[in-house]
């Protein structure tokens, strides 16, 4: 299951069933659960834990220092929860002491070659980073959302649940749960229906939602004159409550 080319250190914790190519190095203080497959030249640096079921594609490196200027060798941490596919040349950086001390990914994401995922990240569950998608440090991406290729997510930045993100974005700003956005810098086009349908949203879920989009970006208001509509609207539609926590929590302000 190990091939005898891999050098694994004394001190990692390896599930009995995890297969390891040749050429990879597991270093200290990582931990690594069962049904876990790791390819050749793929680099993974401590304190990392790894969860089950996981599939790292050749040449990734997983837990890797920061190259923030800040990071002083601090042992920070990466957590990875349980049935990712990291694909090839993917890079994850752990966090800094700074922030949260951790960079997390949660479970069932799809990482596509060359992703990179910057330290103090909290990317969550059942998403999809297209090829060469970029995030810099602090951003969070919320469960469902897509990430297209070679897209760009400035730090601090947060991506929110079912949104999707288009090629090659520049994204400066929070892309609210539910919307569509895209351009350099990228702009809220529109909800993302295709998304929705696709995840069995009811009709009546998805009218209140392009009912929110058109009250947020095609009717002139001012972010607080829009808000208390929400709040409104939220009251008896609770699809819109993710919505509206995602605003009222923006850290860098929603695109708009």
């Amino acid at each position: 299951m190990i091939d005898p080319q891999a050098r694994i250190d004394p001190s990692a914790e390896v599930a009995d069933d995890v297969e390891i190519g040749p050429w990879t190095w597991i270093g200290p203080d990582v931990s690594i659960g069962p049904g876990c497959k790791i390819a050749s030249h793929v680099v993974v640096r401590g304190p990392t834990t790894i969860g089950k079921n996981n599939r790292i594609f050749q040449f990734s490196t997983i837990g890797e220092d920061t190259p923030d200027l800040k990071y002083k060798g601090e042992a920070t941490r990466l957590e990875i929860g349980d049935d990712n596919i990291i694909r090839e040349g993917v890079t994850i950086h752990r966090g800094t002491v700074q922030d949260r001390g951790a960079t997390t990914v949660g479970s069932r994401n799809l990482l596509m070659a060359y992703v990179h995922i910057a330290h103090d990240c909290v990317v969550g569950d059942d998403i999809i980073l297209v090829n060469n998608a970029s995030l810099a440090g602090h951003v969070t991406v919320d469960n469902w959302a897509i990430v297209s290729g070679y897209a760009l997510i400035h730090q601090f930045c947060s991506i929110g649940a079912h949104a999707y993100v288009g090629m090659a974005s520049h994204v400066t700003k929070d892309v609210p749960t539910y919307m569509l956005a895209y351009g350099q810098p990228a702009e809220v086009r529109t909800y993302n229906q295709e998304g929705l349908r696709r995840r069995d949203f009811t009709p009546e879920s998805m009218l209140a939602i392009k009912r929110a989009f058109k009250l947020l970006y095609r009717q002139g208001l001012k972010l607080d004159e829009a808000l208390l509509e929400l709040r409104s609207m939220a009251a008896s539609e609770p699809v819109l409550e993710e919505l509206l926590q995602f605003i009222e929590n923006t850290r860098r302000g929603i695109i708009r």
